[in-house]
């Protein structure tokens, strides 16, 4: 019964946002651009590469090519401690467009190759920018989307950042790829327009956002333990009382993980860096101060540990039955229960992908199906395996790995 709630309460947390958010995307799907100012600020993009040769080239051309104005930004890549041919390219690429335009901070295993948080410590000092954006190394942002991002931030002085909204670029790479588009779509960029048209609350995400310089500095920049670095900054930006907007008209496109063991790796690391956040904030649950991100932290608990425990208990008595080991009073009604639920995460997800042109498709109904019956279980296992490693790294006290996500031509 326990398990039957936990999964249900879930459920019905994640159909609320999607309303809510689904509401707010009619309430702002007609609304135009904000517009710059007529000196607008200078902005520093930091880029943190790791052996990113493959689409490093690609990711500054479209970085070189904003339609924000050329003398008020910079991009700064930080090359980290790389082995490739990421610094003869990005040489090439500066001595094209300019060593104003384009600096690039080659790190060796001295100073470099500890992670995303200390790449982004490294180009923080080296950025001229009252703004600081951040675009990982695999994306390309659409023409206007530093534009809008900025025009944004700076319509309200309570904003510490903006962020935007991220597409999958190679979505028909493979059946796991066009998942991971419909989970994009659905838990990632609803749920944020959800989220802060209930709370007022978003989540910085790894790429595609502005944040103010001065901000940084008061929080003490990147927290260089936290794997999952957007999260864990966003929770100490909203205790210092300021406040990050979603604005979905700035995307960019960014490549995902075409294979399941590149796809394992990188969200094992993000389920540890969360539940490091969820330990290091765990105390602000009674907290006056930790009010502002109490919901994150009770639906972060929720999913990572009451929801995944009973997953696997739901999952193992379903089994059990099956097999006519164990009897539960509650299978017939349970049945009906997870036929019902299925129903209402398909209903739900295929509403949230009607927002995008081209995704209102009967393959992706019949994909949204699927999702639930596999992809959900998949996602499962990576909870599981990254809880039991990031306890096996607190018990030996080693320092968690970055993990590199493969990229793809």
């Amino acid at each position: 019964m326990i398990a039957v709630i936990s999964i249900w309460g879930t459920l019905v947390v994640n159909l609320i946002l999607t309303v809510a958010g689904y509401t707010w995307y009619l309430r702002h799907v007609s609304k135009s651009d904000p517009q710059l100012p007529k000196n607008p600020p200078f902005v520093s993009i930091l880029v943190p590469a790791h052996n990113e040769g493959i689409v490093i080239v690609k990711t500054v051309l479209s970085l070189l090519s904003f339609d924000y104005p050329e003398d008020r930004y910079e991009i700064i890549v930080i090359n980290d401690n790389s082995s490739d041919n990421s610094a003869e390219l990005l040489n090439g690429l500066q001595e094209q467009f300019g060593y104003h335009r384009l600096k690039v901070i080659n790190t060796d295993k001295t100073n470099g190759g500890k992670g995303k948080s200390n790449a982004l410590n490294i180009g923080l000092e080296s950025a001229k920018g009252s703004l600081i954006s951040i675009y990982d190394a695999d994306n390309t942002p659409e023409h206007g989307a530093l534009r809008i991002l900025v025009a944004e931030l700076l319509s309200n002085d309570k904003l510490a950042a903006v962020i935007g909204k991220f597409r999958t670029r190679n979505k028909n790479a493979t059946l796991l790829t066009r998942f991971i588009n419909i989970e994009t779509l659905s838990f990632q960029w609803m749920a944020q327009a959800g989220r802060q048209q209930l709370f007022h609350l978003c989540t910085i995400p790894g790429t595609n956002y502005v944040i103010r310089r001065s901000v940084l500095e008061k929080v003490g920049k990147w927290d260089v333990k936290a794997l999952a670095e957007d999260t864990e900054i966003s929770f100490r930006v909203y205790q210092m009382g300021y406040q990050i907007k979603f604005q979905p008209r700035a995307v960019t496109w960014e490549q995902e993980p075409q294979t399941l063991d590149v796809w394992f790796h990188q969200r094992t690391r993000w389920v540890k860096g969360n539940i490091y956040v969820i330990i290091k904030n765990a105390k602000l649950l009674f907290q006056k101060k930790g009010r502002p991100i109490r919901f994150d932290l009770l639906y972060f608990l929720t999913i990572y540990f009451l929801l995944m425990t009973s997953l696997v208990l739901s999952d193992s008595v379903f089994v059990l039955s099956v097999a006519g080991i164990v009897h539960s009073d509650l299978q017939g009604f349970s049945n009906y229960l997870w036929l019902f639920a299925v129903l209402m995460f398909v209903i739900s997800t295929f509403v949230t992908i009607t927002t995008e042109r081209g995704e209102l498709t009967f393959s992706n109904l019949l994909l949204i199906i699927f999702m639930y019956l596999v992809y959900s279980q998949m996602w499962l296992a990576v909870a599981a395996y990254g809880m039991v490693g990031y306890i096996r790294e607190q018990v030996f006290h080693k320092q968690a790995k970055w993990y590199k996500t493969k990229r793809y031509k």
